[in-house]
């Protein structure tokens, strides 16, 4: 994502132009969306003309529209972004008032406009246009006649490619038809691989799967690289990393971003990072209950008493539609910052995301004990819920 200008008065209302360069940017343009802000993007618009002896015909013509949003739409698979709304500009071809869907496109600017840019807005914005935030870790979760291939970036986990193929059993006295499927199988993860990954970009990419399927894959992969004398391949071989997983399902990635081994190699990626202040979440919940704490009437009485070390919070949170609500999450935030405590935004489409979505999208390890909260605050929470 590339800022072209920023104009936020000390109210904090204003706006923002900015352009998307690749498809994890309609992901971030997403988060910054709510209803009721005011986006200016180019867009196509299907315009009836009469001409003068009374035939009608249709052109489509390209022009700049004003919306304001009342209905956004993401498409997590092919990272596309509609946004539906009000036309609050005059335009030759669109009236006042009519409505509109715009499709935000790649390499072309937008303007956003918002009654209010709250600190989490703005963090999104940072995030995203830091060139570092890249897609660096690839992974192909497998097991025999399944497997998934899977790009790792730092605000979603992208599933590009499943394979899927009947291996027949191993019968007795021959086994040709297995492995002649099992050859098959490979081959289509390989050039699923090829297909999907950048290699230029990524820096690593994980192996996993039950038993020795990754090794024999593995083997395979290069034995036909030195066949055919493919240059990419052999010189990316020390990105592969072969690691163990129960399963060739996506939901394993989990696991797999936990092994030790692998944590070590992706020390500086933030789904890693992610991972582990979850795992570090659970380790607290059954060794020392009282110094974590979950679901948001729990979370603030902890951080009403500066008890909070570390924060976990789902971006799922930031688009709710109340505003209420929202800058409730906003002000817990805030708070956590201003009083030294860190705070670790989660992606709800990256697996720990989903996990940390299930309790109830906020946890928080707290840096001393407090005793449980009352059962009138947690019939609160749930009611929040």
């Amino acid at each position: 994502m590339k800022l072209l200008n920023k104009d936020i008065e000390k109210d904090n209302a204003g706006q923002v132009t900015l352009m998307p360069e690749e498809a994890e940017d309609m992901w971030h343009t997403y988060n910054l969306l709510q209803v009721g802000d005011s986006l200016r993007a180019s867009t196509i618009r299907k315009v009836q003309t009469e001409s003068t002896t009374g035939s009608v015909g249709s052109s489509r013509v390209r022009t700049t529209l004003t919306l304001s949003v009342e209905t956004i739409d993401f498409d997590s698979q092919a990272c596309k972004l509609r946004v539906k709304g009000t036309n609050i500009e005059e335009n030759q071809y669109v009236k006042m008032g009519a409505y509109h869907t715009i499709e935000l496109e790649l390499n072309r600017k937008f303007t956003l406009a918002k009654k209010c840019w709250d600190s989490v807005v703005l963090d999104r914005i940072e995030q995203a246009c830091d060139p570092v935030q890249r897609a660096d870790v690839a992974a192909v979760v497998m097991q025999e006649g399944l497997a998934n291939v899977v790009l790792v970036t730092p605000a979603m986990t992208l599933l590009r490619a499943k394979v899927e193929l009947t291996i027949p059993r191993k019968r007795k006295g021959s086994c040709t038809q297995h492995e002649k499927a099992l050859e098959r199988f490979y081959e289509a993860v390989m050039q699923a691989i090829l297909r999907h990954i950048n290699f230029e970009v990524v820096k690593c990419i994980l192996v996993a799967s039950p038993g020795f399927v990754k090794d024999q894959f593995f083997a395979y992969v290069f034995k036909e690289a030195v066949r055919q004398d493919n240059k990419v391949l052999l010189e990316n071989r020390p990105k592969f990393m072969l690691v163990h997983s129960s399963s060739g399902h996506k939901y394993s990635l989990k696991e797999i971003l936990c092994d030790p081994a692998v944590t070590s190699r992706l020390s500086d990626t933030k789904a890693a990072g992610e991972v582990k202040a979850l795992e570090d979440f659970y380790k607290m919940l059954q060794h020392e209950p009282d110094r974590a704490f979950y679901g948001i009437a729990h979370v603030e009485k902890a951080a009403d008493a500066l008890a909070i070390d570390t924060l976990l919070i789902s971006d799922k949170l930031f688009r709710h539609q109340d505003i209420q609500t929202r800058s409730r999450y906003v002000r817990l935030v805030d708070n956590v910052r201003d009083n030294g405590g860190n705070v670790r935004m989660f992606s709800s489409l990256h697996v720990s995301g989903e996990q940390l979505t299930q309790l109830s999208g906020v946890a928080a390890l707290l840096r001393f004990p407090i005793a449980d909260v009352s059962d009138g605050e947690d019939d609160s929470s749930s009611a929040e819920d």
